[in-house]
């Protein structure tokens, strides 16, 4: 007998949104994941700012995972941007993923977004994916969270 498993007869579909899918692949892969990790949590993460109307002036969401860190998505309304609201929404989430125990923060941005920024708040680019429509790349980022930094 060999260790390779028997397929079953199934059906095979492909779409557009799934959010059924998406939620079943989500506790899947999170319930692997903690195994795989010694228990340790995905958590997720969200930092926002308004200015006094109420009004969303940018926001980030983000996950932390054990000693690791993980930017999704930071974005600062266009009348906002250079204002500094960026990197103060950065450091109140490395602030946060210290108080949680995380020791990594990583971040991707696209070539055409923000590359130049994330360097600038101390962050290593570690890798540039090619093929994102327009001829722009996917960049990756790194860094290593410290107390001391924040």
């Amino acid at each position: 007998m060999t260790s390779e498993q028997r397929s079953v007869a199934a059906s095979l579909r492909v779409g557009g949104q799934d959010d059924e899918l998406e939620k079943r692949l989500d506790e899947e892969l999170t319930a692997f994941n903690t195994a795989a990790a010694c228990g340790a949590a995905t958590e997720p993460l969200s930092v926002r700012v308004a200015d006094e109307a109420g009004d969303l002036i940018g926001g980030l969401t983000a996950w932390t995972w054990g000693s690791l860190a993980c930017v999704d998505m930071l974005w600062v309304r266009a009348d906002q941007r250079h204002a500094g609201w960026g990197g103060r929404l950065m450091r109140a989430a490395e602030a946060e993923a210290v108080r949680r125990g995380c020791t990594d923060m990583i971040v991707s941005t696209y070539s055409f977004q923000a590359p130049g920024f994330y360097p600038r708040l101390g962050f290593r680019e570690r890798a540039r994916i090619e093929g994102v429509p327009g001829g722009h790349e996917d960049v990756y980022f790194h860094k290593r969270l410290s107390t001391a930094e924040l």
